[in-house]
């Protein structure tokens, strides 16, 4: 089968022949019909992989302790080796699939052969996928639709820890594809919400979806503008979307919330924070995980236990259904997010 790697030392993506996936007992074999190119991410890994040695480590600096730890316990040469071994890995890109189940592992239920899926799974021919990864999708959502399930669940966990309420008003920060699905989602929960952004190209695509927008681009202060439809109040939630090395946007967040706002921090932004922003108003600040409950504990994904329903509502595997349900009743739009097929 064919698949899609990254040589991590010098950060070429190549199609390599490999063998197909060996069935486990929690686990399905998938036939893929398509899968989502997250440019954001993806291109992240691009841009880090293509970067020299140097750059790798500032771009990674919790990894830099991790390194001269190893090299007191181990030595230098040794620890050398290991890390030119560990750049010279190949890395498989994709985390959004949608395929039909080929095979079902014994341990597996709810799923069977001719299902046609969701899973966190790469750009590949044929994937494996841990079945609490997967989710079935309903007749009346199309592949294309499907395929943004997984970058949607990123944005629902972050609308899951910011609680909102109808009528309040949220803000979102960076509208990048996860941004642009956050406000949707946050809409279908009866907000009002306020899309900022520096692109106004980004800002246009929410033209249609009844969002209000605000170009950073232009000028312009964001807290008077939040202020202005809030009665003097600020945002009762904020979710940051956006991509940077700076803390701005956190800072931002903090600017324009009410006293006791919920801030969450959804992209990967600097968390350099001014304090008294955040202390004088008493905001609750969290930093949302990727697609929910279980998306890095090794007894969910690899054992296929389940976290029971009663102590965790919304699981990665619950979060993905949550999205095919909007998607199958037309309230998350997302093949206007599609710009280009391959």
């Amino acid at each position: 089968m064919k698949q899609l790697q990254q040589d991590l030392s010098n950060g070429q993506t190549y199609i390599i022949e490999s063998p197909i996936p060996i069935l486990h007992n929690e686990s399905l074999i998938i036939s893929s019909k398509c899968s989502l190119i997250s440019a954001g991410t993806e291109r992240m890994l691009i841009e880090f992989s293509r970067s020299n040695i140097l750059n790798k480590v500032r771009k990674q600096p919790e990894k830099v302790r991790q390194v001269l730890e190893k090299v007191v316990t181990d030595g230098l040469m040794p620890t050398l080796d290991a890390v030119r071994a560990k750049i010279s890995q190949p890395l498989s890109l994709g985390y959004s699939n949608v395929g039909v189940v080929q095979k079902v592992g014994k341990s597996v239920a709810g799923f069977k052969v001719g299902d046609r899926v969701v899973s966190s799974s790469v750009h590949a021919d044929v994937v494996s996928s841990p079945a609490n990864f997967a989710a079935k999708i309903p007749d009346n959502v199309s592949d294309l639709e499907a395929s943004f399930t997984v970058v949607g669940s990123i944005a629902m966990q972050g609308v899951r820890l910011a609680k909102p309420e109808i009528g309040e008003v949220f803000v979102v920060i960076g509208v990048g594809l996860i941004g642009q699905m956050a406000a949707q989602i946050l809409m279908a929960n009866g907000c009002k919400v306020i899309a900022a952004d520096y692109d106004s190209n980004k800002l246009e695509m929410l033209s249609n979806l009844e969002v209000d927008t605000f170009d950073l681009s232009v000028g312009g202060d964001l807290a008077t503008y939040v202020r202005s439809v809030t009665e003097g109040y600020g945002a009762d939630g904020v979710l940051v979307c956006a991509a940077t090395k700076l803390s701005e946007p956190m800072n931002t967040a903090a600017d324009i919330s009410r006293q006791r706002g919920r801030v969450i921090q959804v992209g990967v932004t600097g968390l350099d924070l001014k304090r008294p922003d955040f202390y004088a108003k008493e905001l609750q600040v969290s930093v949302s995980c990727s697609f929910g409950p279980g998306r890095y504990d090794p007894i969910y994904s690899e054992s296929g236990l389940d976290y029971p329903i009663g102590f965790v509502r919304w699981t990665a595997q619950r979060n993905f259904g949550a999205i095919l349900a909007l998607l199958s009743q037309k309230k998350l739009k997302v093949d206007y997010l599609c710009t280009s097929k391959f």
